[in-house]
């Protein structure tokens, strides 16, 4: 049952119910509830969206943004893995992602936080979704493991057909294995 077929239930009943009843639910308790449920589905139904200009380019998957709050946020950009910087195409992919998103205006789409806490987030320039450009120029995995975008995935298999970026590469070490390799190599 809604609420508004609860207060109609309540006007039809006159007899049954007192008017502060009826009174309290049309004018405090339903108002509350309807702004209550704008403010969750706000939350939860959409992304929220921060413009700014990036300041900032650590690797091919992360970025710092200034909002227009001065505020400076690191962001990486979801369901991609760009190649670690001391990793075969790591400089390049960092470069391309420079010469997309560097010293201009962006829109983001917040999805979240890692364990990093860097925002996590779909980037875009005018039209250009950056995330699904760098993936599609081969400078970027699909990030599988934490992603199930189909255009991702299209524009991963795009670029490895066409030998694009890290795809040039006879056997390219994903950025998620280089890493645990780099582990291990690590640990005594």
């Amino acid at each position: 049952t809604t609420l508004y077929q609860y207060v109609r239930h309540l006007e039809d009943n006159k007899q049954k119910t007192n008017r502060y009843d009826i009174a309290l639910w049309k004018k405090v308790i339903y108002p509350l509830a309807v702004l209550v449920m704008m403010a969750l589905m706000t939350v939860f139904g959409q992304a929220q969206e921060i413009t700014g200009k990036v300041v900032g380019v650590h690797d091919g998957d992360t970025i710092t943004l200034l909002t227009a709050e001065k505020e400076q946020l690191k962001v990486r950009l979801e369901g991609i893995d760009a190649p670690e910087l001391k990793q075969a195409f790591g400089n390049a992919s960092k470069q391309s992602l420079s010469d997309l998103v560097f010293g201009k205006l962006v829109r983001l789409e917040v999805a979240g936080k890692d364990r990093y806490k860097r925002t996590l987030g779909h980037v875009f320039v005018g039209e250009t979704w950056v995330n699904l450009a760098q993936v599609k120029k081969g400078f970027a995995w699909h990030y599988k493991k934490y992603s199930k975008n189909a255009g991702l995935g299209e524009g991963e298999a795009k670029a490895r057909e066409a030998r694009l970026g890290l795809w040039k590469d006879a056997s390219p070490v994903a950025s998620w294995d280089w890493r645990s390799a780099s582990k291990k190599k690590a640990a005594p």
